[in-house]
């Protein structure tokens, strides 16, 4: 009875429907849903992107947009853009007189000749840098001249070929081994398990740590549309793996201290995060974030925590044995489930070295691909590149077995007295402020009374490389051992430089102060994104 009650309800709602749309074309009936739909999506883009970006920057985004769609806009700004890339590309390399093709006849060797003409052009480097050259003297002595003479013996090795260059396969695993053993493999709490390789620097080490974390994540959780929370203060390499391995980033302010806010890192925590970051110390401002806070986090959401010691791993250890104030950063800080650290910086191995540590085989093991399917056989590659310069690792090995614990240990005392002077000295100049507490060698350093820009154009005059930086605009020194003889110099003429534009304010000519300045206000950050591919576009 009640089964014929339910039937004859539902046969008179289905009259009254068919009654209640026949008044409507058949076409709007298809039609609506479907329009439905869209306006549907079209919302849940809306809301999406606003999410994303926020409303401030979803709406500039929109605005511009609009504009563009004006007559005449868009060939505008093209225009000004061109202009604001040749101005920026006035300094760099200039393309006239380089080769297009092979000589007909090759110069054997003559090339020598033609090396050492070219590099004569470069600019002098000895003492004037920010970071970039950690070894010092020139490269034509002592430690320079020691890992050269290692990786020329290896140059013509590849670990690829393990069951031929078995010597080349020892040295990278007691690179990897050694490196570890600085960065709490040994302690207790690491859980003995610690593992990793050695790649070409710092970007594919966090390349790598931040594939390996997505995959084991997805095994793990069965995340698959993965997310990773990292300060404004962490290395862009986090953007390139976001961008490379379609993961979404979520942006967290620092904290009054310019440390990474593990408050607001919690409140981004959700069903879909991988892992959080961490620097020790961030390359920005020399500050080493919060580890064990980030640890505690991680280990109670159950996700990855990633520790960025691309600078530090090779000064922070021995800096803590010299009795410096270093927190806890490494393996055995419970949480910690990777960590990167280059040794071609403060190792003092050659260019394009670094090293990737894991916690453990389970995770590391997502970092490899195999491949089993290909008609050239059975392939299993642990890094992003295949082939490797086996040089480079005999040259890292060679470095940290010449130094050995002695050699680091002073290193790291003339690096950390230097930076203190700097800092001293950067503080006693009036018009400038140092940002934050910095733990190690990054000093970074603003002002509130003048254009710190226009001090990098002053500096840059006379010979100094520093890192321009933004939020807040400032200037950083990375200090190595090239400054152990240098740093009074640099002091002076920071002075000298803060002097002149608080007396005479405004750009210098060719100076790029304008050019940071404005970028650093523009709202439109797609308009600097931009800009900074059409510069690399035409620039390399």
């Amino acid at each position: 009875m009640a089964k014929i009650d339910f039937m004859d309800q539902f046969l008179d709602l289905r009259s009254k429907a068919n009654d209640f749309l026949s008044q409507y074309e058949p076409l709007a009936l298809v039609l609506a849903p479907l329009f439905a739909l869209f306006c549907a999506r079209l919302v849940h883009s809306v809301l999406s992107l606003i999410h994303e970006k926020g409303v401030k920057n979803s709406i500039i985004e929109f605005g511009m947009a609009s504009v563009k769609l004006v007559p005449g806009v868009r060939s505008y700004i093209e225009n000004e853009k061109k202009k604001v890339v040749d101005q920026m590309l006035s300094g760099s390399s200039k393309r006239e007189g380089w080769r297009a093709e092979l000589p007909d006849l090759g110069l054997n060797e003559g090339v020598l000749r033609e090396l050492e003409d070219a590099k004569a052009k470069d600019v002098t480097w000895q003492g004037k840098c920010s970071g970039t050259v950690y070894i010092a003297g020139n490269e034509y002595e002592g430690h320079f001249d020691l890992i050269n003479k290692a990786y020329s013996m290896f140059s013509h090795t590849n670990p690829l070929h393990q069951d031929v260059f078995k010597s080349v396969a020892k040295f990278e695993a007691e690179v990897v081994a050694m490196t570890a053993e600085l960065l709490g493999s040994k302690e207790k709490a690491s859980g003995g398990q610690v593992c990793g390789n050695m790649t070409s620097g710092g970007t594919e080490s966090i390349l790598l740590a931040v594939k390996s974390s997505r995959d084991y994540m997805r095994a793990k959780k069965g995340i698959t549309k993965p997310e990773m929370i990292i300060a404004e203060s962490a290395h862009s390499a986090y953007d390139k793996a976001a961008q490379y391995f379609n993961i979404k980033v979520r942006r967290v302010p620092v904290n009054k201290d310019f440390l990474a806010d593990v408050k607001g890192i919690k409140r981004c925590i959700n069903r879909n995060t991988i892992m959080i970051i961490g620097s020790a110390p961030g390359f920005p401002h020399g500050l080493v974030d919060p580890i064990e806070e980030l640890g505690q986090l991680a280990d109670s959401y159950g996700i990855c925590l990633h520790v960025d010691l691309c600078l530090g791993g090779f000064v922070l250890p021995f800096a803590r044995k010299l009795g410096y104030p270093i927190t806890p950063f490494d393996f055995s800080v419970k949480g910690v489930t990777s960590i990167s650290t280059d040794v071609h910086k403060y190792g003092l191995g050659p260019k394009g070295t670094s090293v990737v540590l894991y916690r453990n085989h389970e995770i590391r093991k997502h970092q490899f691909v195999a491949v089993t399917e290909w008609s050239g056989g059975l392939y299993i590659s642990p890094t992003i590149a295949g082939s490797r310069a086996g040089g480079l690792i005999a040259g890292a090995w060679a470095a940290m077995m010449a130094l050995g614990l002695n050699g680091y240990m002073e290193n790291t005392r003339q690096i950390m007295e230097v930076s203190k002077k700097i800092q001293k000295g950067i503080e006693e100049i009036s018009e400038l402020f140092v940002i934050g507490k910095p733990d190690a060698m990054v000093i970074a350093f603003g002002s509130d009374s003048l254009d710190i820009f226009e001090v990098n154009d002053l500096m840059a005059s006379k010979g100094w490389h520093l890192n321009a930086l933004q939020r807040p605009n400032s200037l950083h020194i990375c200090v190595t051992l090239q400054h152990v003889n240098a740093y009074k110099n640099f002091l002076d003429d920071l002075r000298e430089s803060v002097n002149i534009v608080k007396k005479n304010p405004g750009p210098i000519s060719g100076g790029l102060a304008p050019i940071y300045g404005a970028a650093g206000k523009m709202p439109d950050r797609g308009m600097v994104r931009d800009l900074l591919v059409e510069f690399m576009d035409s620039s390399c």
